[in-house]
């Protein structure tokens, strides 16, 4: 079922898309040569309990996870496109980080991702998040009133696969509210004009994934949770939490 939110059900979204935003903001201070993934699970940690948060994602267990989720935020390293442990694994220069985080506040979810280089960045990465970024503002831009679900996911496959690279349709965006994951499911591509209806209140996790090889392919690792390009190529994950309102598309996860 399809749960359309209240202007007040937006505003206390927008209580945890703060948090999702502080939280990016301090891991990617954090993020440095040498510092561990878990180290950075634990900066997460510091700032969602400080702002009186609880976690989306631990203990979350979907059928395809091989354990419930260990940690609070999920960073995909290089060619891990999607849900990267938090491990002992230390940032090497150049490496290509993707934090995805979500967030709960007096029962109401957010989630947002963001991608950033450690170190010296390799110009050809640089230009993936860009493109990344670029796919998803394209993407928040087509979710008006009256569109389709299709508008959105064909506005982000013209800027990815208009830039030469791979997107998978598998693991896409979602409907949030009072669960982290809720209908319908948003997809990175589609036929543009098919679809749901785009209403005011609907409130949606967009999250596009490209993987610089420009193949589609991807597999789990062996730790039953990361998702990697099939080719080893590098990846870029971002999200934002967006409400479709009279007036247009809304960010909730920003400061």
């Amino acid at each position: 079922m399809i749960m359309l939110k209240s202007a007040g059900e937006i505003d206390a979204m927008r209580e945890a898309g703060r948090v999702v935003a502080a939280v990016h903001a301090a891991v990617r201070e954090r993020a440095a040569v040498g510092v561990s993934l878990l180290k950075l699970d634990e900066v997460a940690r510091e700032v969602m309990e400080e702002a009186g948060a609880g976690s989306s994602f631990f203990g979350y267990h979907p059928s395809f996870g091989a354990m419930p989720y260990p940690g609070v935020v999920c960073t995909s390293v290089n060619g891990v496109m999607l849900h990267g442990l938090p491990t002992p694994y230390r940032l090497r220069d150049g490496d290509l980080l993707s934090v995805d985080f979500g967030a709960h506040v007096d029962g109401w979810h957010a989630d947002g991702a963001v991608s950033f280089t450690v170190g010296h960045a390799r110009p050809e990465d640089l230009k993936l998040i860009r493109v990344a970024e670029e796919t998803l503002a394209a993407g928040i831009a087509a979710a008006v009133p009256g569109g389709r679900m299709g508008d959105i996911g064909h506005a982000m496959s013209l800027v990815g696969r208009g830039a030469g690279y791979g997107m998978q349709n598998d693991f896409g965006g979602h409907g949030i509210g009072r669960a982290m994951h809720e209908s319908p499911f948003v997809p990175n591509e589609a036929r543009p004009g098919r679809g749901l209806r785009l209403r005011p209140g609907l409130v949606i996790a967009i999250e596009p994934s490209l993987m610089a090889g420009g193949g589609d392919d991807y597999e789990m690792a062996e730790d039953g949770w990361s998702v990697c390009s099939a080719d080893g190529s590098r990846s870029a994950h971002v999200e934002h939490t967006v409400a479709i309102t009279a007036d247009g598309p809304v960010l909730l996860t920003v400061p």
